[in-house]
């Protein structure tokens, strides 16, 4: 057996493990941060769209349920950095009005614990710490701030600029996105096109392991440990958290520490948490409300590739330009969302929707196409939950919410887009197994029977316990929600009383 321990155990590397790690060692506490995988190779398969989008070479194996029980691929990566290793690097603030109760004709967006002003300074850590490259004064949406953006904004190559320019002739705002990426002066960023959906050979892109895990590991308040998978938890007489189990390769893995923090993940944690019922426990661990997975959110997304058959597109760096022109008013009173170009799509990425199109036909239509998401904010729904079998694999309970909005914001985008000179436009519909945004499955409140953690993410249940990451989210926003995942593990690691907890 092994054993293990620390005054604070974190559970999970990604960008709520990972910056809290950061943290907390800025404070000089005893951190163990425990991570399922290895740390992701640095090789030439980490730029072959085969090797990453077709061959799957750094997504599990592992498979989960739906809720008929057909089992499915999860877009998540066990990796060290966790899913960062692989997003697109957009790192934006949520605006104000999403930490604030919203109406939809089809429900409600919840209000938040906490307000704007309650994380902005934490925005402005986490956009340093993530050396974010942005621009204020474009964006009709864009909250207040208290610093400017740490970095410039990207350049547009041409081509995207001209993309610009025909929105604005059209009345439109179209802004710079906020990237993440190390193309300061000096910076390891050669703007290359496999770096939106591709791990990093050059350690450039702002991900959790890169920016905030080695910088706290070499200050030498905080140790990583590799390939442990945690299975339970264990709770002592008094209700606390006493230690955690899992393996290691196989071996038996013993955790004890003061204070714990599971940052696994919506999914993930959530599956924890249940999986750790016990007689005293049958619900699961910090589950008295009974919303551990529970209102399971995950972005109303859609792909598109518009194409201008007479414009050749020789864009390298595609994810410049963003649209939020009708994120709080899509013209009818109520909130659209976000429009936002991602990185070029070549042929063979395209060939794992279009399994049926020939590879010469979709690289022609790469060459000739831009390509985007359109995401729109789904809301908290009873019935979209996490549960976890008796054997232990994850079901994902899940239908889609408030799709009247994203149907309404894909049909405008269309709209415009048409306007701007494409002629064809292809979509891909996010499924259930497309679920990189996940968020919602531990929320956070004031109240213990309507929420599981409080506004600092600690358990209402169990005194030294802690989630942090996207669980704790009481509605999805429609925005990229990485940087507000960092902002909220940065006010954590400052504003708690980590002596106290873990005593």
């Amino acid at each position: 057996m092994i054993r293990e321990g620390a005054r604070v155990v974190i559970v999970g590397s990604g960008m709520g493990g990972g910056t809290l790690a950061w943290g907390l060692a800025q404070r000089g506490i005893d951190t163990l941060v425990l991570e399922r995988g290895q740390v992701l190779p640095r090789e030439p398969g980490n730029w072959s769209p085969q090797a990453v989008f077709v061959d799957r070479r750094y997504k599990p194996d592992e498979t989960w349920l739906d809720d008929e029980g057909t089992p499915f691929h999860p877009g998540v990566h066990y990796v060290v950095g966790g899913n960062t290793k692989l997003y697109g690097a957009a790192l934006p603030r949520f605006r104000e009005r999403d930490f604030e109760r919203t109406e939809f004709p089809s429900g409600v967006s919840p209000a938040w614990p906490f307000r704007y002003a309650d994380i902005e300074p934490y925005y402005s850590q986490a956009e340093s710490l993530y050396r974010v490259h942005g621009s204020v004064g474009q964006d009709p949406s864009e909250p207040w701030r208290s610093r400017p953006f740490p970095y410039p904004p990207l350049p547009h190559e041409p081509y995207v600029q001209e993309i610009a320019d025909r929105l604005t002739e059209q009345g439109l705002h179209p802004s710079d996105t906020a990237m993440g990426i190390d193309l300061r002066p000096g910076g390891s960023c050669i703007r290359c096109q496999t770096c939106d959906g591709f791990p990093c050979r050059l350690g450039a892109k702002s991900d959790a392991e890169t920016c905030a895990l080695e910088p706290a590991l070499a200050g030498g308040a905080v140790r990583l440990l590799t390939g442990a998978r945690i299975s339970s938890i264990e709770l002592d007489q008094h209700g606390r958290v006493a230690r955690l189990h899992g393996e290691v390769d196989g071996e038996p893995l013993v955790v004890d520490g003061g204070a714990f923090v599971i940052s696994a993940g919506a999914a993930n944690s959530a599956a924890l948490l249940l999986a750790s019922r016990t007689e005293e426990h049958p619900t699961g661990v910090a589950n008295s409300s009974g919303l551990v997975g529970r209102n399971y959110m995950v972005h109303n997304n859609t792909h598109f590739a518009a194409v201008d058959p007479r414009r050749r597109n020789d864009v390298v760096f595609q994810k410049t330009l963003c649209l939020h022109d009708f994120y709080d008013d899509l013209g009818d009173g109520f909130p659209g969302g976000t429009v936002q170009l991602i990185g070029k799509v070549q042929g063979s990425m395209m060939k794992t929707h279009a399994t049926r199109v020939p590879l010469g036909v979709l690289d022609r239509m790469a060459d000739r196409s831009v390509e985007g998401v359109v995401m729109s904010e789904d809301l908290a729904s009873v019935h979209n939950r996490v549960t976890v079998d008796p054997d232990g694999r994850i079901r994902i309970s899940w239908r889609r919410t408030n799709y009247d909005r994203h149907e309404a914001l894909l049909s405008k985008a269309k709209g415009i887009l048409r306007k701007a000179g494409y002629t064809g436009f292809f979509e891909q519909r996010f499924t259930i197994d497309m679920n990189s945004h996940m968020c919602g499955t531990a929320v956070a409140g004031t109240d213990p029977t309507t929420s599981v953690l409080d506004p600092l993410c600690r358990a209402h249940d169990v005194p030294n316990l802690l989630v942090v990451d996207s669980a704790f989210f009481p509605s999805s926003a429609a925005q990229n929600p990485a940087l507000t995942i960092a902002a909220q593990a940065l006010r954590v690691a400052a504003e708690t009383d980590w002596e106290t907890i873990a005593s």
